[in-house]
């Protein structure tokens, strides 16, 4: 799986709050689908919900699903 190098992700990420999965699958180019198996298999962040309808991911949860990828320990 091939994804932005670190220090070219934490500045365009912001230091505290969520993202919607659209920003994320920008930044992990993964299937919609994929994602959703890794986050039920526990190999991904699971969703906050923010509102009745809106869920979001926290940014330290991503962060952290990239370093891990980029220290090739995979998904």
């Amino acid at each position: 799986m091939s994804t932005i190098p670190q220090n070219n992700v934490a500045a365009s990420l912001p230091e505290v709050g969520f993202l919607r999965l659209s920003d994320v699958l920008k930044l992990i180019p993964i299937a919609k689908t994929a994602w959703y198996a890794g986050v039920k298999e526990g190999r991904f962040p699971a969703p906050v919900k923010l509102t009745k309808r809106a869920s979001g991911y926290r940014v330290g949860d991503i962060r952290a699903l990239i370093a891990r990828l980029d220290a090739g320990e995979g998904a």
